[in-house]
């Protein structure tokens, strides 16, 4: 802790200390995505010393006597001044060392008293250390959850922080496309000053997840930071508030949350960093990271060229577990939506790939999701999918995008509850997903079932601004503008869903079981022909 005046003698006494072995943390290292009071307040919570740079300026500094006197009441604060200016009481009753002119000279009566004191809190001098060479970056996105700091002030509340820490780390274990550092090595961090930088090289991971812990009687507020630890940058932040009765079931339900969003958020990230190279330089994980990429599109021109990086990649690594699911996928909506000059074909390629993925990789629950759909998509028995995407789930709690599926197929059964409680989850654990468009038609499809025709037009119209590809929203919206009687947007609905599909509007709604629904659906899709006078 030092005023700004004296950052040259501050950065003197940091350099010091690391030559000595000790991890120092100053606030030079505030993270520019944060609020510098909480993260100081982490900092000075973790600390084990708290060494204050007193000087004319820092005496008359507000939080330099803030932070000294956090660092008092807990017993671990180590003085030096560098003027002749005089202390602020209380400090002036406490030993000071006088580091005035002080050039780094070890030998240094004044640095003698610092390290001496350093030594009474800490135990002792570490040895210097050698520093170990950076640990190579896995093949495949890595990430380490570090200790979360108690800012509650309540020691009982550690254990609290620490099974966080370990839930958190179960759940993203579950994550087959992630490499998770397992907490024992996290936890080992706990209490010592290391930048995300200084711990992501030492662990060998790209990807930092930092956080606090705070309780105010019952009640307890969690904070999470996703960092980017190679430049510095924040992926995600997310906040959780509720109560401590049931301490368990609350951190399941941090744990479940901050899984749900990680996985995304990491993908996206390294999508951007795959945009960034040129094709030509890419391996397999690159082009399935552009393949991700170029899918967002959603049209005929998009899956046709998600498709040729997928299969460049399977090429270079045929066993390539995530791109076979996704292009099993990719090939059964090219089928089922009609955007294919050759069915037989993508009907085959879709199978194909499925059983393949399904070969190689069983227990990848995002994996089992796409295959679950593709098998749909492509002629097989919903009833198998439905199992595919309910283990799917089992396995990974937090993958939204397999309740997204299983909550279609509940639906497409006639089990309407289910499916929306389904959906509503998915929508939940990613709520900013890049699949929100059809999140929201099925939900829009719910309220058209439920009769609720101007909620679901409501919903359906934000579904098409997300992903106006998405034929199930064209041909939803088109029957459900029939029944509220809107002519003029019933029409234009259907020459949408003509434009971009080879299919009739009918024909999308044969997967459904419920003879009732198929009645509403198709009525609405009569009253907008009519409507329109047009060609269904």
């Amino acid at each position: 802790s030092y005023a700004r005046g004296t950052a040259d003698q501050a950065h003197r006494v940091a350099e010091a200390l690391r030559a000595l072995g000790y991890g120092v943390w100053r606030d030079d290292e505030l993270p520019a995505h944060r609020a510098y009071a909480e993260v100081i307040e982490e900092r000075l919570a973790a600390a084990k010393v708290v060494v204050v740079i007193w000087s004319a300026e820092a005496a008359k500094s507000e939080w330099v006597r803030s932070e000294a006197d956090r660092a008092r009441g807990d017993h671990k604060l180590v003085q030096l001044r560098v003027d002749g200016a005089q202390l602020p009481m209380p400090f002036d009753q406490i030993q000071c060392a006088d580091l005035a002119g002080w050039s780094g000279d070890t030998n240094a009566p004044g640095w003698r008293k610092v390290v001496a004191s350093l030594g009474d809190l800490i135990g002792a001098v570490p040895a210097t250390p050698v520093e170990a060479p950076a640990l190579a970056l896995p093949s495949k996105p890595s990430i380490a959850v570090m200790p979360f700091a108690n800012l509650s002030g309540d020691p009982e509340q550690e254990y609290f922080a620490d099974g966080l820490v370990e839930e958190i780390t179960g759940a993203l274990s579950r994550i087959r496309s992630i490499f998770v550092i397992a907490s024992g090595s996290t936890l080992s961090f706990k209490g010592k000053a290391a930048s995300p930088g200084d711990v992501a090289r030492q662990l060998g991971v790209r990807y930092i997840l930092e956080g606090s812990v705070r309780k105010s009687g019952v009640r307890v507020r969690v904070a999470v930071s996703l960092l980017d630890a190679v430049n510095g940058s924040q992926i995600w932040a997310e906040r959780f508030e509720d109560t401590l009765e049931d301490v368990f079931q609350l951190q399941d339900k941090v744990a479940l949350a901050v899984a749900g969003r990680i996985e995304p958020s990491v993908r996206d990230a390294e999508i951007r960093r795959a945009e960034s190279r040129t094709i030509g330089n890419m391996g397999s994980y690159d082009l399935y990271l552009r393949a991700r990429a170029s899918w967002r599109k959603f049209d005929k021109v998009g899956l046709h060229e998600t498709l040729g990086l997928l299969h460049r990649a399977l090429k270079s690594e045929p066993d390539y577990a995530a791109a076979l699911g996704f292009a099993a996928w990719c090939h059964g909506w090219m089928a089922m939506a009609g955007w294919s000059d050759d069915l037989a074909s993508e009907l085959q390629q879709a199978r194909q790939l499925a059983h393949r993925a399904l070969e190689v990789a069983r227990d990848d629950p995002e994996v089992l999701a796409f295959v679950a759909d593709a098998l749909v998509m492509s002629g097989g028995d919903m009833a198998v999918s439905h199992r595919l995407a309910e283990r799917a789930v089992a396995m990974n709690p937090g993958l939204a995008f397999g309740w997204h599926m299983s909550g279609i197929y509940y639906m497409l059964e006639g089990d309407w509850d289910a499916g929306l409680q389904c959906i509503e989850t998915s929508m939940r654990l990613d709520p900013v997903a890049e699949y929100r468009g059809p999140q929201l038609c099925w939900v829009g499809i719910d309220a058209f079932r439920g009769g609720r025709f101007e909620d679901a037009a409501a919903l359906l119209g934000q579904a098409l601004q997300l992903m106006p590809g998405y034929i199930w929203t064209h041909a939803a919206l088109a029957s459900c503008l029939g029944h509220l009687g809107r002519a003029d947007g019933a029409r234009r609905a259907a020459a949408r869903f003509s434009a971009i599909s080879s299919l009739s509007m009918p024909s999308v709604v044969r997967l459904f079981k419920d003879s009732t629904f198929r009645q509403l659906f198709l009525h609405g899709i009569a009253l907008a022909e009519g409507a329109g006078n047009t060609a269904l």
